[in-house]
């Protein structure tokens, strides 16, 4: 069994109240009882894109600490910029191409997918990234569980703001999932409201975001909620493959 957590858009911009509810979350994960095998951190890491606020995400996600209860896996979002992100977040060269990253976590892989688009809000997974997919999953033996993490969703969540700027062709992803059996599920976030749903007959688990929480057309006019506890997930992959989820507040 596998035990991953997950947190999404902190929108870090240097303020005092994005830092506290960052540090807030974070400070709940190192105190759990127990262990989580990784934290999952789907995009909108930053809120400008600028060096300095990939300082502080590196530093409150304990990016490069050694001495870190887990391992924290991520992925850019549409507020992200690739080269500050590569430099300052990872400590790589300043590129500008697509971020992927490929992890083994226990008996499962995770892919850490860039659906950013430069410039743009809305989402896609390119050629180049696709590509990238194919090959990871070649690698490996076709019975391993695969988990693809990415920041758009790729379906409507019923509400006009993150449906506006959700994954764009979207069929290109459900052919990869008709033809790759061993990717058993999806996360995203981006939409700052957890959401469970299907997409091309797999778990699709949308995380609830970190800096507010968006308020459906039914709960009223006011679109983010500001005053909204801190929200995470906590995705289950048990041995028979199965993905279960757990939301909670801090």
């Amino acid at each position: 069994m596998l035990v991953l957590a997950q947190i999404s858009d902190p929108h870090l911009d240097g303020t005092p109240r994005a830092t506290e509810r960052a540090r807030r979350v974070m400070d709940h994960l190192r105190a759990l009882p127990g262990t989580v095998d990784a934290l999952l951190v789907t995009g909108d890491i930053a809120d400008h894109g600028a060096e300095s606020e990939y300082e502080e995400a590196a530093e409150l996600l304990g990016l490069h600490d050694p001495a870190s209860p887990f391992p924290v896996l991520t992925c850019p979002g549409n507020h992200d910029s690739r080269a500050p992100y590569r430099k300052a977040l990872l400590r790589e060269d300043a590129a500008t191409t697509p971020v992927n990253r490929a992890h083994r976590v226990g008996g499962a892989a995770i892919l850490m997918c860039d659906s950013s688009i430069p410039d743009a809000d809305e989402g896609a997974l390119d050629e180049e990234t696709y590509g990238w997919i194919e090959e990871e999953l070649d690698a490996l033996d076709g019975e391993t569980p695969v988990l693809l993490a990415f920041h758009h969703p790729p379906v409507a969540l019923h509400h006009p703001l993150p449906d506006r700027y959700q994954l764009g062709q979207p069929r290109a992803l459900a052919r990869l999932l008709e033809r790759r059996p061993e990717i058993v599920g999806l996360i995203t976030g981006h939409a700052h409201s957890p959401a469970a749903t299907t997409f091309a007959g797999r778990p699709l688990i949308v995380g609830p975001g970190v800096t507010w929480t968006l308020r459906l057309p039914w709960e009223g006019e006011q679109v983010a909620d500001l005053e909204a506890p801190v929200g995470l997930a906590f995705h289950v992959l048990d041995d028979e493959r199965r993905l279960t989820t757990h939301f909670r507040t801090v």
